[in-house]
């Protein structure tokens, strides 16, 4: 992986993390927690979105998207922990 590559891994963490901290009202984590929710709202993503069969294609924003609904659900995953 460069680090073009990296950058952009970066940034749409970035992004994915502060839209679900958008969505999820409540559960955001600043500048850096936002990044680390987004990258690891990407993996979760594409563990389960193919599972179910849901395919956005390619391409920066349908990463964006499939970032963002990961990050979601681990927002509302942690939201659910914290409650319980």
């Amino acid at each position: 992986m460069g680090i073009e590559s990296l950058i952009v891994f970066i940034i749409v963490g970035a992004i994915a993390g502060w839209l679900a901290g958008q969505i999820v009202k409540g559960y955001g984590f600043g500048l850096l927690g936002n990044i680390v929710v987004g990258i690891v709202g990407a993996f979760v993503a594409g563990l389960i979105l193919p599972a179910i069969g849901l395919s956005l294609g390619g391409g920066i924003l349908s990463a964006i998207i499939h970032a963002t609904i990961g990050a979601v659900i681990l927002l509302v995953l942690i939201r659910l922990v914290k409650q319980a």
